[in-house]
C-alpha cells in the first residue's frame, strides 16, 4: 500500500496538471459512472492529501475522495487520452493531460461535511503543517500496545506505513514491541521529528531512503539495495542480512498481522520494570 509521501506527491502532481480548469470525467468500467457525472465539467479548485487519502476539491462543494489501498494506482500523460486497457475505475481529462485510476479501495464523491468526518477520524499527518503531534502522543502514552502497532494505526499517525514504521524505530533504537506507555514527551518529539524529516525527503525524492550518510552504498562500498520499493533502508525486508550499523543479522517476525523487521542488537528487547 502506498505510504503517505506518495499520496502527497500525487496531490501535487494532480494540482499541477488540472487545477484551475474544468475537467471531464468518466468511468470506463462503469462502477464510478454516477460519481463521475457529479464532477464532469467542473473546475478542479485544489487537491489535498491527508495520510493515505487523496481529495480533489471541485467547484460546487464536490470532493473526489480516493484511497488507493493495496492495488490502486494512478497513471497520467499528455493528450490524446489512450484507449482504455483493463478495468479503469475513472478517467479525468483536462486541457492538456489525462489521468487514469484503477483498482482503488475507495473512489467516491463526498461533500465537505463528509470530508470533515474523514479528517476527524485520522491521526496527525507528519507531512501536514496543521498536524498535532501532541494529540498523537496522548494516544500513544495512554496505550500498552506495541509502538509499531500504534505508528501503523491511521487514527494515531496518518500516512505512516510499514516501511516508515520499521525504519523510524530502528533509527530511534527502539524495539517494535516497545509499549506506547513508555514513550515520554521528549522521546516522542524525537521520533516525530525524524519521521517528519524522512517522509518529507520521500516526497522530494519519490522513494523511501532512511540510511544516514555514513551507511549509503557509496560510503560503505557495498552494492545498492535491489527491491521493488527502492531506496536504501536499515531493516525493512532485509531479514538475515547484516545490520548496516553492527553486523547482527536482521530479524523478522509477525505482529498484529504484519511483518516487522528489526536489529536485535541495535533495538534490544524491552526489559520489564521491577516493582518493590
Amino acid at each position: 500500500m502506498p505510504e503517505g509521501h506518495t499520496i502527497h506527491r500525487l496531490a501535487t502532481r494532480h494540482r499541477e496538471l488540472f487545477a484551475g480548469r474544468p475537467v471531464r470525467a468518466h468511468s470506463p468500467q462503469g462502477r464510478f459512472t454516477p460519481g463521475a457525472a457529479l464532477i464532469d465539467g467542473r473546475v478542479l479548485l485544489d487537491t489535498e492529501a491527508y495520510g493515505k487519502h487523496l481529495l480533489h476539491h471541485y467547484e460546487g462543494d464536490r470532493i473526489l475522495h480516493v484511497h488507493l489501498g493495496l492495488y490502486g494506482k494512478f497513471a497520467d500523460g499528455e493528450l490524446p487520452e489512450p484507449a482504455p486497457v483493463g478495468q479503469l475505475r475513472m478517467v479525468l481529462t483536462g486541457s492538456d493531460h489525462w489521468l487514469e485510476l484503477r483498482g482503488p479501495t475507495a473512489c467516491e464523491v463526498i461533500d465537505p461535511s463528509a470530508a470533515d468526518l474523514l479528517r476527524a477520524r485520522l491521526g496527525a499527518d507528519p507531512l501536514r503543517d496543521d498536524a498535532d503531534p501532541a494529540a498523537a502522543h496522548a494516544r500513544i502514552r495512554a496505550s500498552t500496545k506495541p509502538l509499531s502497532a500504534l505508528l501503523l494505526d491511521q487514527s494515531v499517525v496518518a500516512g505512516c506505513g510499514l516501511i516508515y514504521a520499521n525504519e523510524v524505530l530502528f533509527r530511534a533504537g527502539l524495539s517494535p514491541a516497545t509499549p506506547g506507555v513508555t514513550i515520554d514527551a521528549d522521546r516522542w518529539t524525537a521520533i516525530w521529528d525524524d519521521l517528519r524529516a524522512l517522509m518529507k525527503e520521500g516526497v522530494a525524492r519519490g522513494r523511501i531512503d532512511t540510511v544516514h550518510t555514513e551507511h549509503t552504498p557509496e560510503a560503505m562500498r557495498r552494492a545498492p539495495r535491489v527491491d521493488r520499493h527502492g531506496g536504501e533502508v536499515y531493516v525493512y525486508r532485509r531479514p538475515g542480512q547484516p545490520c548496516l550499523v553492527c553486523g547482527t543479522p536482521i530479524a523478522r517476525g509477525p505482529m498484529a498481522g504484519r511483518n516487522l523487521y528489526w536489529c536485535p542488537t541495535c533495538q534490544p528487547p524491552v526489559t520489564p520494570s521491577r516493582k518493590g
